[in-house]
């Protein structure tokens, strides 16, 4: 062990007495350690505000007021969160039983049902009873709308006692949470056995029937509580015009059915005003599927508020759209359009066709001046397209606009689909290019070409520098479609023809070249001239991608890997254009001339060196390509990679007779 371990252990155990001996003599602190403990915080300690907030008020909670704040909550130390036992009501449900709520009765309070005891209670404290928001009808009015029941004339029970006179708080038996159902209840306070009331009533026992037939229950414009729309017998109390006389055995009983009864004060053909095209409830007599005999909220007697009478039958017509028609969902909404009763014209429209449209769209109607016109639109036939109630597409169209569209082009349809479409076609707006309804351009154009083309391939449009570069003429001239389908192709660039047949048609000596070639450029054969030409415009000369030799070694790539590890034949890196033609030759590999003549203009054959080179033997009996490379080389001399290996010792006596004296 070494000498430091050693130290360690003595002051260790030097340690260890001390401690023993503390403890022999201190044995009370030793007690009073073992009884220490964390101070545990009361949730007051950090929630001050809370305190200042809610203890002063009226009514308290019990568990906020006896300080159980963990009755409701689990304790979050320094998180600030709101950590609750139970979600929503089942944390009330703890104490305030269902059973007693009346959560299984047949009509239970919103509030209560949707889990949110909270909007009408205070979980912590309240200036009013029972923990409420708000005192009395204001409590009831943070979700009822207020001005709903507070009109000119209100009933006083409303306003002496509130809500609460007539309404259940949680649940009930009777629907709208009513305390006792009609009459009985309203005939707790309106006695009908007194002779105010049976004068009021005509002598009629109503007394059997529903107040609120007649009467708003909260409050109204009208005296007496009468609803807003109120019909010319009632209001004057004269029951009798449409029912059999108090007396008798059935008092409510009409003395006629149907339209018969209401078409002794309401003319049919007063009704109809001409109209030929009836209305299914109207035609059948079936008045009450509209109106209400007696009361209503609202005008004319209407058994609903404006188009939401409609949509009882037409519900389709009510779903909500992402377009909608102004003229439905605002104004008068359907009779905008629509007569109630009968019209001359179909679907009971107040005008016939686009007439009818034109009463708002003006601008529309402006522009059957237009030299060309859509035929619907020239025939007035708007709901060919557009969908007059509203519509999930732009403009109200009936559809997506490419279906819509289809709808009469169907041949079109078939004729887009291909390879290459036009992203306006692939995108189904057809209105980029063509106006819906007319124009000065043909076929339903924008604007001419190019100026139709411009607004998405403006960059594409900008003129060049004048000097600088080069453009193509149909381009230039504003012919696009000379050469593109406006709509789609199976040929890339949306030609209308492929390449070695379109551009034939302008540049016809090319056609003829190529007839009597002796080699012809691959790109020229195959219709690839976009492999070397822009066809729009170029910054360089005859609409050249590149220049000179980059433009050819964009596709010969291993002469470029050679050019950059070899000896380069110097007319190489000037310009593949010394030696070759672009697009066809009468000599093989597309050469400017002869082999012969091609080299004569670097290499002079009469030079004495040029001889010895080359045995002299006469340059027309030779071929430079048996030997050489054209375009690079390993070797000075620019000779071929695998050669003959006397040749390549320069020893040809070994195999030619070299001089014959």
């Amino acid at each position: 062990m070494s000498i430091l371990r050693k130290k360690g252990v003595i002051v260790l155990l030097f340690g260890q007495i001390l401690l023993l001996s503390a403890l022999i003599h201190f044995p009370g602190d030793t007690a009073r350690a073992a009884e220490a403990k964390f101070a545990r915080k009361e949730c007051l300690d950090c929630h001050k505000k809370f305190a200042d907030k809610y203890l002063s008020l009226k009514s308290i909670h019990a568990v906020v007021k006896e300080k159980k704040c963990e009755e409701c909550h689990l304790r979050h130390g320094i998180v600030p969160k709101l950590l609750l036992k139970e979600p929503g009501n089942d944390l009330c449900f703890k104490c305030h039983s269902k059973g007693k709520l009346g959560m299984d009765m047949p009509n239970v309070h919103t509030a209560l049902k949707k889990g949110k005891c909270t909007t009408c209670h205070n979980p912590h404290a309240s200036k009013g009873d029972k923990l409420l928001q708000a005192e009395g009808n204001q409590v009831c009015y943070l979700c009822h709308q207020k001005e709903k029941f507070e009109g000119k004339v209100v009933h006083k029970v409303l306003q002496q006692e509130g809500c609460r006179a007539c309404h259940a708080s949680h649940s009930a038996t009777e629907k709208n949470l009513l305390k006792n159902g009609e009459p009985r209840l309203c005939l707790g306070c309106h006695k009908s056995d007194t002779p105010s009331f049976k004068k009021a009533h005509g002598n009629y026992p109503v007394e059997t029937k529903r107040c609120t037939t007649c009467h708003n229950p909260h409050t109204s414009q009208l005296p007496k509580l009468m609803r807003a729309s109120v019909h010319s017998p009632v209001a004057q109390a004269d029951c009798g015009m449409c029912h059999n006389p108090p007396t008798s055995q059935k008092p409510f009983e009409t003395a006629q059915k149907g339209a018969a009864l209401c078409g002794q004060c309401h003319d049919a053909a007063s009704l109809k005003a001409g109209g030929t095209v009836e209305h299914a409830p109207f035609k059948s007599g079936d008045c009450l599927s509209c109106h209400d005999p007696h009361t209503s909220e609202y005008a004319k007697l209407m058994l609903g508020d404006g188009n939401n009478l409609c949509f009882g039958c037409h519900k389709e017509k009510g779903e909500s759209t992402s377009h909608s028609h102004p003229a439905v969902t605002k104004g008068k909404g359907c009779l905008s359009c629509h007569k109630p009763h009968a019209a001359q014209n179909k679907t009971l429209l107040i005008g016939k066709g686009a007439e009818l449209c034109y009463t708002c769209h003006a601008k529309t109607e402006a522009m059957q001046k237009g030299k060309n016109l859509h035929p619907p639109f020239v025939g007035g036939e708007c709901s060919a397209c557009h969908d007059p109630h509203g519509s999930n597409f732009p403009n109200m169209l009936k559809g997506s606009m490419d279906t819509v569209c289809y709808g009469c082009h169907t041949d079109a349809e078939a004729r887009f689909r291909k390879v290459n479409t036009h992203r306006p076609v692939l995108d189904g707006q057809c209105s980029a290019c063509h106006i819906g309804h007319g124009g000065e351009q043909p076929k339903l154009l924008k604007a001419a070409v190019p100026q139709l083309c411009a607004p998405c391939h403006g960059e594409l449009m900008k003129e060049i520098t004048a000097g600088a570069g080069s453009a193509h003429m149909p381009f230039t001239g504003g012919e696009c479609l000379s050469c593109h389908d406006p709509h789609s192709s199976n040929i890339s660039g949306m030609l209308v023809k492929k390449q070695q047949v379109l551009c034939v048609e302008c540049h016809t000596d090319m056609s003829k070249g190529l007839e009597k070639a002796k080699s012809k450029h691959a790109p020229v054969v195959n219709g690839d001239c976009t492999k070397c030409h822009n066809p729009h415009k170029a910054n360089l000369n005859k609409l050249l991608l590149a220049q000179g030799v980059d433009l050819c070694l964009g596709c010969h790539k291993q002469i470029k890997e050679r050019m950059a590890k070899e000896k380069v034949h110097p007319p190489v890196k000037d310009d593949c254009a010394t030696c070759h033609l672009p697009h066809y030759s009468n000599q093989v590999r597309m050469l400017t001339d002869s082999q012969q003549n091609l080299c004569t203009q670097c290499h002079d054959f009469a030079k004495p060196t040029f001889a010895k080179a080359h045995l002299n033997i006469s340059a027309a009996a030779m071929n430079c390509m048996s030997c050489h490379e054209p375009h690079a080389s390993q070797d000075p001399k620019l000779f071929k990679e695998t050669v003959h290996p006397p040749f390549a010792a320069r020893s040809c006596d070994d195999c030619h007779i070299t001089d014959k004296r």
